[in-house]
C-alpha cells in the first residue's frame, strides 16, 4: 500500500480505479482490507464507475501506531482523511464510513461540508449521539494476556476480532479510549450534506438508523435486514442501497 504521513503519523492508503471519487472509512479494530476490499466493496465500486479510495486508519493495519489515547480523538481522525483528500488533490469526494468510520465521516459532515458531495453512515444509528459502541470492558479485553482471559461476552468477540486482524492491541485500546466523544443532537441537526444511514436491523451496536435519522435533516435511511454489526458489512442489500444513493448524487 502506498503512504503519506500527516504530520508524525504516517498513513496507508489504497487509490484504485477511475471516475468519481468515494473515500472509504474503515471502523475500529478493521482495517481497509479487512472492511472494504475483502466483502468486495472495492471491486463493486469500481464496477460502478468509481475511483476507490481507503485509508487504514492510525493505530491500524499498515498506518502508523500511537499509544497516546489524546492521538486518537475522532476529529484528529477525521483530519487524517482530509489530509488524504489534500494528498491526492481532492477538492470534494463521497465519503463512506463504517461504525468508528461512522464517526468521524459524521465530524467531517458537520466541520468540512464542502469537502463532501455526500456521506454514508454505515453500521451507526442513535448512538453517534447517545453511546453505543464498544467501551472500556472492551479496552480491557484488549489488554487481557490471552482470549481465554477474556470472560465479557463483547470484550471477547472483539479480542478475538484483533487477533484474527494481527492488530497491534495496544494501539487499538488507546484508540478505543480518545475516540469515545459523542456527538451532540444540536451538531448532528447542523450537518447539512446528504446522508445515507445504513443499519443492521439486529444490530445492537450501532442504535436505531431511524432515531438519528430523524435528527439529520433529509437523511436516508436503510434497514439491512437480520444483520449484526459485524455480518452487515458485505452484506448485498448493504450494497444495492449504496450505489442507488450514490447514483443519485450529481
Amino acid at each position: 500500500m502506498p503512504s503519506f504521513h500527516n504530520g508524525e503519523v504516517e498513513i496507508a492508503y489504497l487509490d484504485e480505479g477511475e471516475g468519481d471519487p468515494i473515500l472509504l472509512v474503515h471502523g475500529f479494530a478493521s482495517t481497509s482490507n479487512v472492511n472494504w476490499v475483502y466483502p468486495t466493496w472495492v471491486s463493486e465500486l469500481r464496477k460502478n464507475g468509481r475511483r476507490v479510495i481507503a485509508l487504514d486508519n492510525r493505530g491500524h493495519g499498515d498506518s502508523g501506531k500511537l499509544y497516546d489515547a489524546a492521538a486518537y480523538e475522532v476529529a484528529t481522525m477525521a483530519g487524517d482523511v482530509i489530509a488524504l483528500m489534500d494528498h491526492l488533490k481532492l477538492e470534494r469526494a463521497d465519503v463512506m464510513g463504517y461504525s468508528l468510520g461512522s464517526r468521524m465521516t459524521a465530524v467531517l459532515a458537520r466541520q468540512q461540508p464542502q469537502r463532501l458531495r455526500s456521506a454514508i453512515f454505515g453500521g451507526i444509528g442513535i448512538g453517534l449521539i447517545e453511546g453505543g459502541g464498544p467501551g472500556e470492558n472492551v479496552a480491557a479485553a484488549l489488554e487481557a494476556p490471552s482470549l481465554e482471559d477474556v470472560t465479557d461476552p463483547v470484550g471477547r468477540t472483539f479480542r478475538a476480532f484483533a487477533d484474527q486482524t494481527r492488530s497491534d492491541r495496544r494501539a487499538l485500546a488507546a484508540c478505543l479510549r480518545g475516540s469515545r466523544r459523542l456527538m451532540t443532537r444540536e451538531e448532528a441537526a447542523g450537518i447539512a450534506v446528504p446522508v445515507l444511514i445504513a443499519v443492521g436491523t439486529a444490530d445492537e451496536i450501532a442504535g436505531s438508523a431511524a432515531a438519528l435519522g430523524k435528527i439529520i435533516p433529509g437523511a436516508e435511511v436503510l434497514d439491512i435486514p437480520n444483520r449484526d454489526h459485524m455480518r452487515a458489512v458485505g452484506d448485498k442489500v448493504y450494497k444495492a442501497g449504496v450505489l442507488d444513493f450514490l447514483s443519485r448524487r450529481r
